[in-house]
């Protein structure tokens, strides 16, 4: 307990620097939280989230509680030392009240509190104050808790010592987010619980637990084994090339105390590559030069390697960085004090010694690997020279295709089986891709020639998921929608050559559709994610029902709204007429023109993606090809299903 005791003393008001300035906060939130939706209301948890981490990195935290408050709030508590209490040397204010008001001021500047940190620039807890209607800090130190209270990052109770006396330390902080400022202020429990797990998966013995006051969910993460127990859930039911490779280091580079910590291995259950990096236990969406160093040094290895053991022939051309990532599974988390990110978001690291770093570490460490598992070595280089075969072969398709006009519309003429529009601006334009030529006929009847045109795609297209770019090239369905769209596919894509500025699916509203939706959307997602994100994609809304007695006429588009109609628009009317629409097919020309293509009467869904990797993850479970997670999933959900179609 003493020495306990002593952390917290040394610790105090004179590590808390202040940069001044609050202004500006709550006029442009996003420049210091991204955005003001539900990602940046999320970057409130994570700022308090990772203050809370920072305390276990320096050794003191051993619990995070985070706990989603029926009214709205959300609070997380730590037993970490404790914001200190104490005056402010220079502010003559307690060192909490300075924290929470004062931009730039936290223990994190002068590298005496912490070596490393996650909350990097000292604006996390008074941005998340700023940006709240209210928020609330307990600090349990020296035997006491004392309380303190904000409104909209002005301090509205003054510290306080509570009654009591109280052991051990800790902090814990309450806020309600600005409901004038964030689109929504709902918080969601699995974005929170998954950050959580994979906190705790990067600080092997941190127990990390959320509750939901809301519907009384509660839940803790703790791993044991750290990053290797992280590559394993990367991996899901894939089998791993190779057993898990881990090494970790640590040294100090001009004065500068550095940690890098790599878990990987390779696997043939997908084609692309699942790397999560980290700096300072904050997620790196946006990757940046800590996993350059980590892939540039794992090609250059492995090509090493590959030459010195034979695995690589004669005439076999080097391995890319492309080939030496398909199937790779791999954790980088780096710690390092003053890293450069872009942006308060942290989402790319631009620091430049995190390169030679990583560079340097994964390079000596992957080297010691080979050396003691040779055999085990040649499997990741031929796994690697497979995707280097299969990456000619896509190569010479694209530049077959391309002669062929497929990849570039300006060399060739359009699909035979596209009814093209006569308007060529595509701000004004847009493709709806159908299913079969009933569908195809009725909508071509009923379109805007000038605006609308139409694509029919016979049957369902390829599961691209599960195929290499040369089968998908091959595809007819998949080539006509391509060379309708213009753009070119993969790294040959190109946003300025989209001949339409919407591309609507429209598919019947059974379960036949909802496959071939399905299987064009995981098309659209491998092979044009540019097209969703520049919001080009929708799903048109086709109703279920017709309702009609004499000249009235509705149309509903599920069961509840059918009898919501019965109950409103044709309350009390007997012998009233309900057509159940199968199909498109089944709809007239007028019919499928005033419920699904008018854009005035019409209701379209914009395709989005708000979490890169768990809808990644999501395709790889429903379309790739393990079976037995899929059929988990199915069963689990099973008890959601409506309407189902037997």
């Amino acid at each position: 307990m003493s020495d306990v005791w002593s952390d917290v003393a040394e610790y105090s008001a004179k590590n808390i620097s202040v940069l001044k300035g609050l202004e500006g906060v709550r006029k442009r939130p996003a420049m210091y939280i991204g955005s003001t939706d539900r990602r940046g209301l999320h970057h409130l948890v994570w700022e308090i989230v990772d203050n809370a981490v920072d305390e276990h990195l320096a050794g003191h935290a051993q619990r995070i509680t985070v706990r989603i408050l029926a009214d709205g709030g959300l609070e997380v508590a730590d037993d970490g030392r404790g914001i200190p209490i104490d005056m402010h040397p220079t502010e003559k204010r307690p060192a909490v009240e300075v924290a929470l008001t004062t931009l730039h001021a936290g223990g994190k500047f002068d590298r005496q509190s912490y070596a490393v940190s996650g909350g990097l620039h000292g604006v996390g807890v008074s941005v998340v104050n700023a940006l709240s209607d209210r928020t609330e800090v307990e600090v349990t130190r020296g035997g006491a808790r004392h309380a303190i209270g904000f409104a909209r990052g002005r301090t509205k109770d003054k510290l306080k010592k509570l009654p009591g006396k109280r052991t051990g330390t800790g902090t814990l902080v309450r806020f309600w987010p600005d409901a004038t400022i964030f689109e929504t202020v709902d918080f969601d429990h699995d974005t929170i619980a998954q950050r959580l797990h994979e906190t705790a998966l990067l600080n092997a013995g941190l127990s990390l637990t959320l509750i939901d006051d809301r519907d009384g969910r509660s839940v803790t993460y703790r791993s044991k084994k750290g990053l290797v127990d992280f590559v394993g859930e990367l991996l899901g039911d894939a089998d791993p090339l190779v057993p898990i490779i881990t090494f970790s280091d640590e040294r100090e580079i001009d004065g500068n105390a550095v940690a890098l910590d790599v878990a990987f291995t390779w696997t043939e259950g997908f084609h692309d590559d699942r790397l999560r990096s980290y700096v300072n236990i904050v997620r790196t969406a946006d990757g940046g030069t800590h996993e350059e160093g980590f892939r540039r040094s794992l090609t250059s290895t492995l090509n090493r390697f590959g030459r010195e053991s034979k695995a690589l022939g004669a005439k076999d051309p080097n391995l890319t960085g492309d080939d030496v990532r398909e199937g790779l599974v791999a954790v980088v988390s780096i710690k390092l004090p003053d890293p450069q990110f872009e942006g308060q978001t942290k989402g790319r690291l631009g620091s430049t010694l995190a390169r030679s770093y990583a560079e340097q570490v994964v390079g000596e460490g992957l080297a010691r690997w080979l050396d003691a598992n040779a055999a085990k070595g040649r499997k990741v280089v031929k796994r690697a020279s497979v995707a280097a075969k299969a990456r000619q072969a896509a190569k010479a398709a694209r530049e077959l295709t391309r002669r062929k006009g497929l990849l570039d519309v300006q060399s060739a003429g359009l699909p035979g089986k596209l009814a093209d529009c006569t308007a060529r601006d595509p701000d004004t334009t847009e493709l709806f891709v159908v299913e079969g030529d009933s569908a195809g006929g009725s909508s071509k009847s009923a379109r805007d020639r000038h605006t609308q045109a139409i694509l029919p795609l016979r049957g369902k297209v390829l599961n691209v998921q599960r195929a290499q770019l040369t089968k998908v090239l091959e595809n007819s369905e998949l080539q006509a929608l391509v060379k309708a769209l213009g753009t070119g596919i993969g790294e040959a894509y190109d946003a300025d050559k989209l001949r339409y500025g919407r591309i609507i699916l429209m598919a019947d509203a059974d379960v036949d559709g909802g496959h071939i939706t399905t299987l064009l959307l995981t098309f659209f997602h491998r092979f044009m994610p540019r097209l969703i994100a520049d919001g080009r994609l929708y799903l048109a809304q086709p109703p279920l029902f017709q309702l009609r007695k004499g000249g009235d006429v509705a149309y509903a588009m599920s069961d509840a709204e059918r009898e919501q109609l019965m109950r409103t628009t044709f309350k009390g009317r007997t012998n009233v007429e309900v057509q159940r629409f199968k199909g498109l097919g089944e709809m007239d020309a007028e019919q499928l023109w005033r419920t699904t293509m008018d854009p005035e009467r019409r209701t379209l869904l914009r395709v989005t993606i708000e979490d890169a990797e768990r809808t990644a993850a999501l395709f790889d479970l429903l379309m790739g090809n393990q079976t037995d997670p899929r059929r988990e999933w199915i069963v689990e959900r099973a008890q959601f299903a409506r309407n189902v179609d037997i």
